[in-house]
């Protein structure tokens, strides 16, 4: 754990800051379409960035992509309190974006090459853990100081000792991961990363339109909505220690995925099952990952891309279909997509034991 707490404070950090913008996106531009770019530009970043992140972490190391991460990071929020308006904001959350790539894909990578597969888990944590933090805490500077710079500008600040800390960083040791090449692994793990897409998008789906849905007071909808990363939290701390397999763990979550799913359309007490759920899908994808023997960086990289892609797409799915047909239609297409991913990794195995 003390080896790795440099990287779980940089990551625990980078996430705070990329979720500081949410609770006052109206101030930083006018409209649904800019505010919707302001949110997006940043995911387009981290989409385009963990997967070539993933793939350099093995070929030159992780420890020099995490401290080019939260250096980019850094420079960012930095240029964002500078510039916090028009077409530079996009640029900037981008650059913030890439930043959160290198630094995320690195260390995950860094992370499921160690020999202690909860190391993982605590990446997961901290990343979920920053979401929340840039969530709450930015909403609640904003109230108390009148400025909704000050969230920014607290993590931003906070950057420079992660940074510092970072130096300390020493290179996970992977031997016995072997090289593949990257068509082969999409071949052969397609339907795994499909199902990691549509299982741990779903939070994103749902966190999209649950406040459209119930049209509630903002503040009650980001303590609602923050249940789901602090119970992913909590399971993605748990599962690893459990000695479970991992498909037959992915198929079983997948099934009471569809039940809390559609709870949800009747109870936000259905929201941190969600979460927890997704918090298990995630430990034991990874698991997985590792037990291919694969040199991780790649499939850190490809297990990130299908995530992000869950989380901008899948959303964006949802909303689409709530505006057409209903919410209740989109509730019951999420489940059932959630559903389906039990045949999805039905045949999923690994093809190369190390």
């Amino acid at each position: 754990m003390t080896r790795s707490l440099p990287i779980l404070i940089g990551i625990f950090v980078v996430m705070a800051l990329s979720n500081a913008v949410v609770p006052v996106l109206p101030d930083f531009a006018e409209g649904s379409a800019m505010q919707g770019a302001v949110y997006a530009a940043y995911f387009f970043g981290v989409f385009v960035m963990v997967l070539p992140a993933g793939m350099a972490s093995d070929r030159i190391g992780r420890v020099p992509l995490i401290h080019a991460g939260l250096l980019l990071t850094l420079a960012s929020g930095v240029l964002i309190l500078l510039y916090p308006f028009g077409l530079p904001l996009l640029v900037f959350r981008g650059i913030e974006g890439l930043g959160a790539g290198l630094a995320f894909s690195a260390a995950l990578a860094w992370a499921n090459s160690h020999p202690s597969a909860w190391i993982s888990g605590y990446v997961m944590a901290a990343q979920n853990l920053g979401l929340v933090a840039g969530l709450l805490a930015t909403g609640w500077l904003a109230v108390a100081t009148g400025n909704h710079l000050a969230g920014i500008a607290l993590f931003t600040a906070l950057t420079v000792p992660a940074l510092a800390m970072s130096v300390t960083i020493r290179e996970s040791k992977h031997e016995g991961f072997m090289e593949a090449d990257l068509l082969t692994i999409v071949r052969d793990y397609f339907r795994l990363f499909v199902a990691a897409a549509i299982l741990i998008g779903m939070t994103g789906a749902i966190a999209a339109i649950y406040p459209g849905y119930t049209g509630g007071d903002p503040s009650l909808l980001a303590l609602q909505l923050a249940t789901i990363n602090i119970a992913t939290v909590a399971t993605v701390l748990i599962a690893p220690r459990i000695s479970l397999r991992p498909v037959p763990t992915i198929q079983i979550s997948s099934v009471l995925m569809v039940g809390a799913v559609l709870s949800s359309y009747f109870t936000p007490y259905a929201l941190p099952v969600i979460g927890g759920l997704a918090g298990v899908i995630i430990a034991a994808t990874l698991a997985f990952l590792a037990e291919t023997r694969i040199q991780q960086g790649a499939m850190a990289g490809l297990f990130n891309t299908a995530t992000y892609a869950g989380f901008t797409f899948l959303a964006a799915f949802a909303g689409l279909v709530a505006g057409m047909f209903s919410f209740l239609s989109a509730f019951i297409l999420l489940a059932g997509m959630a559903g389906m991913m039990v045949l999805a990794v039905s045949g999923c195995w690994c093809r190369y034991h190390g």
